[in-house]
C-alpha cells in the first residue's frame, strides 16, 4: 500500500532517489532534512509500506505569501491590501521508475489535503508552486492552478473560504 509520510533521514534512502532532474534530485539528497531541521520546509515521500526506506516520490512545503496584484482580479474580491498567506510546494518529483503510475497527481492531492487541512489554523488563502518549466506548468494547470500575474511559471491554487 502507497503511503505519504514526512521524510526520515534514517527511515528513507534519499541516495537511491532519482527523477530525471538534478535539482530535484539534489535537494532531496542534500538540504531537504537541513531545511527541514531549520524550520524553512517539510518534505513529505511517498513509499510502498512493503519496501518504507524506498522513496517513490516527494514533495515539499513552506510558508509563503502573494501579492494581492499577484492574484487573478476574481481572486482579489473581498481581500485587505496585504498580501495572502500561502503555503509554497517548493518541490515535486517521481522516480523514474514510477513515472507514468499517477504517482504525481497521488502527492499533489495529498499536498492540497494537507494545505486545505491547515486553512483553518493558519488562515492560508492560496497553494503557490513555481513550476521549473513549461511541461510542468502545465502539470499543475490540469489541475486548476491558476498564473500568477507577474510571472507565468509561478501558479497559485485557491483553497477557499475558510
Amino acid at each position: 500500500m502507497l503511503v505519504v509520510e514526512q521524510l526520515k533521514s534514517r527511515r528513507h534512502d534519499r541516495e537511491g532517489f532519482a527523477c530525471g532532474e538534478p535539482t530535484l534530485d539534489a535537494y532531496l539528497r542534500q538540504q531537504a532534512a537541513q531545511h527541514h531541521r531549520a524550520g524553512i520546509s517539510t518534505t513529505h515521500v511517498l513509499v510502498d509500506d512493503g519496501d518504507p526506506a524506498r522513496i517513490l516520490g516527494y514533495y515539499s512545503l513552506s510558508a509563503a505569501q502573494l501579492l494581492l496584484t499577484d492574484l487573478q482580479e476574481a481572486d482579489r474580491k473581498r481581500l485587505p491590501i496585504y498580501p495572502a498567506p500561502a503555503i509554497r510546494m517548493g518541490r515535486l518529483a517521481v522516480s523514474t521508475s514510477e513515472q507514468g503510475k499517477g504517482h504525481g497527481g497521488y502527492l499533489l492531492a495529498h499536498a492540497v489535503a494537507r494545505s486545505l487541512g491547515l486553512r483553518d489554523k493558519l488562515c492560508v488563502r492560496v497553494l503557490l508552486v513555481d513550476a521549473l518549466h513549461k511541461d510542468a506548468a502545465g502539470f499543475y494547470r490540469a489541475y486548476g492552478f491558476r498564473e500568477a500575474t507577474a510571472n507565468s511559471h509561478t501558479l497559485y491554487l485557491p483553497l477557499g473560504n475558510a
